[in-house]
C-alpha cells in the first residue's frame, strides 16, 4: 500500500513501492541517537545510510551486500617428468556473515514482539503476524508535491498481499524525528506527512483524501519511570482505485513532549485487505510506545548464517 525503506541487511537497498507508490526500502541502520534517558532523537542516525536516495521510478531491489568468494586451485602433480599435470576442480569457499550486535527489549504486550529503537532507549510492540526489522529505515522521498518522511525502528505486516504489486505493503510503523516541540503539533505533523507522501505521487498529483482526527491527550513514560505529555492523532486516508484496488488506510501517530523535537511513532495500515490494523489496533500498537529501563536492555548478536 504504501512505500519505501533502507535496508534489512548491511548495504542492501530496495526501491520496491508499496502498492504503487515509491520509496526508499531497506537500509540497515539502527536509527536515531535519542537523548540518554529519553527516545527523542536529535536526528535519524542511520549507520551509514545511502546518501542519495533512490528514484521511485526505477522501482528495483539494489543488493549491495557483496560476498566476495576466493578461489582455490590445487595443482596434482603427475609422478612423472614427461606428463602433464592436472588441476583440482575449482571450488568456492562459504562467506560466513556475522550480523553486528543490537539491543532488545522485552515488550509489554502479551503475545506480541517489540520493537526497539537505537541502544533499546525506546521501544514498541506489534502483534504475532507483524515482521519487526529494527535495524531498518524506511519511509518516502520528498518530492515537489509531497513532504516526504523517514522513520527508523520499522515493522512491517502484509508484505506481498497484492498480487499486481510483488513488492506491496498492507502497513508498517517506525519512529520519526519531527522536529516541533507541541505534542499535539507534532503528532498533527508526523500524521500529515505521512499520509500526503504514502497516498500520492511524489510529484502529484495530490487525490488522496486526508480526514485528520482531534489530537487525543495521553502520556509517554521515559525509561526513568518519569511520565511526560504524548498526543494521538489519527487520519483516514482515501485514494482512488489502483492496481490493487479501492484504497482505504488508517495513520495514527504519538508524539510525545521531549524538547526541541518529539521522536513520533507512526503506525499506518491499509484497511481493504485481511491482515491489516483497524482503528482500535493501531490504537494498541502506539500505546505500548515507551521508553525502556536500562535494566531491560539486553545486547544480543544474531546467528551468524553462511552464503554459499
Amino acid at each position: 500500500m504504501f512505500g519505501k525503506k533502507r535496508r534489512d541487511s548491511p548495504g542492501y537497498e530496495d526501491n520496491a513501492a508499496l502498492d504503487g507508490f515509491g520509496g526508499y526500502q531497506p537500509s540497515d541502520s539502527s536509527g536515531y541517537t535519542p537523548a540518554p534517558e529519553t527516545p527523542a532523537p536529535a536526528e535519524p542516525e542511520p549507520q551509514k545510510p545511502a546518501k542519495q536516495p533512490m528514484s521511485r521510478s526505477g522501482r528495483r531491489a539494489m543488493f549491495g551486500f557483496f560476498a566476495t568468494i576466493g578461489v582455490i586451485a590445487v595443482a596434482a602433480l603427475s609422478n612423472t617428468s614427461d606428463r602433464s599435470s592436472d588441476s583440482a576442480p575449482t571450488t568456492r569457499a562459504p562467506v560466513v556473515y556475522t550480523p553486528s550486535p543490537r539491543v532488545v527489549a522485552p515488550p509489554v504486550t502479551e503475545g506480541w514482539q517489540s520493537v526497539a529503537g537505537k541502544d533499546g532507549v525506546y521501544a514498541y510492540d506489534v502483534p504475532p503476524n507483524w515482521t519487526p526489522k529494527p535495524g531498518t529505515i524506511h519511509g518516502w522521498e520528498k518530492g515537489t508535491q509531497v513532504p516526504g518522511i523517514t522513520m527508523v525502528a520499522s515493522a512491517f505486516v502484509g508484505e506481498g498481499y497484492c498480487p499486481q504489486e510483488k513488492r506491496s505493503r498492507l502497513g508498517g510503523a517506525g519512529v520519526a524525528n519531527v522536529k516541533v516541540s507541541d505534542p499535539a503539533a507534532a503528532a498533527r505533523k508526523a500524521v500529515d506527512d505521512l499520509a500526503v507522501s504514502a497516498y500520492n505521487p511524489e510529484n502529484g498529483p495530490l487525490t488522496a483524501k486526508i480526514t485528520p482526527e482531534p489530537p487525543q491527550t495521553t502520556e509517554f513514560t521515559l525509561g526513568t519511570g518519569k511520565k511526560v505529555p504524548a498526543s494521538i492523532v489519527l487520519a483516514e486516508v482515501v485514494t482512488p482505485p489502483g492496481a490493487c484496488g479501492a484504497q482505504r488506510a488508517l495513520v495514527g501517530v504519538i508524539a510525545p513532549e521531549l524538547g526541541d523535537a518529539s521522536a513520533a511513532l507512526a503506525v499506518y495500515s491499509g484497511q481493504d485487505a485481511p491482515g491489516g490494523a483497524d482503528r482500535e489496533l493501531i490504537l494498541k500498537i502506539l500505546k505500548t510506545y515507551r521508553g525502556v529501563p536500562e535494566a531491560d536492555r539486553k545486547t544480543i548478536t544474531p546467528p551468524p548464517s553462511t552464503l554459499r
